[in-house]
């Protein structure tokens, strides 16, 4: 695991000047767990209400009230027809491209080892790629923040650069995939998983070593598409990302009894493992679209904020899911002895609960004596209260953005809102 962090600590050292710290350095710190509102992805980051605040004030205008969020339930086009109507599946509105974004993957990942290609493979087959939640995302937010075209003698101009932005913009949701997919490759070898996404584990099938020569080798192939981007804070700041799933991981497999009891360290490890990926990963889609910092700001809080409320309903899940909705053993969690946020809320109510915690979850009884006080907490319920509180955080900051009567990005916004309401409503 140590060369997942020397990788990322190498790439930000050699792409980032001298002297310069740039906005992809800031320290991200959650330094509280008294709500979602006090978890901050960045030192001395102010809340997307603040920079909402702040923002209109400098702009005016050029920033969205509140009100279209909330008024005639969402409707982009003031033409009467109802919200159920004009409602458009995310993932629908960006098929055709995860179709080709799919196809290049497949192609990036193809080598000249017969034996490490079909392992590199393995997830990105046709019918093993899942629902491509995050590069969905990533699309979403580059058309959510289109800059408006010109319709002068120039637009063919402007149409060029548009589509070589697109494809760089692509090009990050191609690279957080593939990073992504490599960090599933390393967890599933560290948690000795015989499954992911309801079909065999890499691990399970070809071994752990060449589980691990695979996600390596997903992780360079990731950094070579990154440099060829050439964007320094871009680099820097999926660098960091990459250290902060090592980071995470860490924090996982070498918690104190304290830390094991605390949801600061919970939530601050979950930044980590799930949330810094696509929120840094927004932010690279609005910096190279030339936003400022402000605006890539907002993209970094919908994305950390999404990306929490996913790992929360994934924890609750754990417990209420069955085995073959989740693509995995139900209570996996508890059963590996990683304590959650739905438990940590029990043991809040039951303090009792810390001795069975304390004593670890080897033996099942203690399972069992875990799930009894959990199920007369409302440890899931205030779970899932959190997770819409952040939800409800990564709505405020796609309601902030510039203003558009560009359809394009309306919709794309509306997609990126609906989707937090599928984060919190999924049941797998």
């Amino acid at each position: 695991m140590s060369w997942r962090w020397a990788l990322a600590r190498r790439v930000a050292a050699l792409t980032t000047p001298r002297g310069t710290g740039g906005v992809a350095q800031a320290q991200r710190l959650l330094p509280s767990s008294s709500g979602a509102g006090a978890l901050l992805g960045r030192q001395h980051l102010p809340h997307a209400s603040q920079i909402r605040s702040k923002v209109v004030g400098c702009r005016g205008a050029a920033f969205v009230s509140s009100r279209w969020l909330h008024d005639a339930q969402y409707h982009i086009h003031q033409d009467g027809a109802s919200r159920a109507e004009e409602q458009q599946d995310p993932f629908e509105l960006v098929a055709d491209e995860l179709s080709l974004l799919a196809n290049r993957l497949r192609t990036m990942v193809a080598i000249e080892v017969p034996k490490l290609a079909s392992a590199a493979e393995y997830f990105f087959k046709v019918g093993a790629e899942g629902k491509r939640f995050r590069p969905t995302v990533l699309l979403l937010m580059a058309t959510a923040l289109k800059f408006p075209m010109s319709e002068s003698t120039e637009g063919g101009v402007l149409s060029i650069l548009a589509n070589k932005l697109r494809t760089r913009q692509q090009n990050i949701a191609e690279i957080t995939e593939m990073i992504h997919v490599a960090s599933l490759l390393h967890d599933d070898v560290l948690d000795d998983a015989d499954t992911r996404r309801g079909v065999s584990s890499l691990n399970l099938i070809m071994g752990n070593k060449l589980s691990v020569l695979a996600g390596d080798f997903l992780l360079s192939r990731a950094c070579v598409a990154l440099a060829a981007l050439g964007n320094t804070e871009v680099v820097s700041l999926m660098a960091t990302a990459v250290e902060h799933l090592v980071t995470g991981e860490t924090m996982q497999i070498s918690t104190s009894r304290e830390q094991r009891r605390s949801m600061e360290y919970y939530l601050q490890k979950t930044y980590y493992k799930t949330a810094s990926l696509i929120s840094n990963s927004c932010e690279a889609v609005a910096i190279l679209a030339g936003h400022t910092t402000e605006v890539s700001m907002l993209a970094y809080e919908y994305g950390r904020n999404l990306g929490l409320a996913f790992q929360l309903i994934d924890d609750v899940l754990d417990f209420t899911g069955t085995s073959a909705s989740l693509g995995k053993g139900s209570l996996s969690d508890i059963r590996h002895g990683i304590v959650t946020a739905p438990l940590l809320y029990a043991i809040e109510e039951f303090p009792q609960l810390h001795e069975v915690v304390d004593q670890g979850f080897d033996n099942p009884a203690n399972v069992e004596l875990a799930l009894d006080y959990l199920q007369k907490s409302r440890g899931i319920e205030r779970t899932k209260e959190l997770a819409r509180e952040h939800a409800n955080h990564a709505i405020k900051a796609i309601e902030a953005l510039p203003d558009s009567d560009d359809e394009d990005v309306l919709t794309s916004r509306r997609a990126l809102i609906d989707i937090t309401e599928i984060v919190i409503t999924r049941t797998k």
